[in-house]
């Protein structure tokens, strides 16, 4: 379990301690930095809620090239082209514009 500082307004993770970190001090770090103490909320999550967090914001700092680049490196993409040439189909192409079709410039 954790102990967070979490921004109201916008959701925004501010700080993570074990649980058993003082609630004052975490809430005074969060107000040494500027935040409001009506806009910051403290509460208790488990690791798997603390991930899930984390990974969205770090998620919200991708752009569209880090996405499918993302998505492209789990492709075997000269396989794929091999076996589109060899067999006549258009697999290759057809998971290209689709991961394109998901993150658009």
């Amino acid at each position: 379990m954790n102990i967070v500082a979490i921004q109201k307004s916008t959701g925004m993770f501010l700080e993570s301690h074990e649980l058993g970190f003082d609630r004052n001090t975490l809430m005074q770090n969060a107000l040494s930095c500027g935040f409001n103490e009506d806009d910051i909320e403290i509460k208790e999550l488990s690791n798997s809620e603390l991930d899930v967090i984390l990974k969205a914001e770090h998620d919200a700092t991708l752009t569209y090239a880090d996405k499918r680049k993302a998505e492209y490196d789990q492709l075997n993409q000269f396989e794929m082209q091999f076996d589109d040439d060899r067999d006549g189909t258009t697999t290759w192409v057809d998971k290209i514009n689709e991961i394109k079709a998901r993150y658009p410039k």
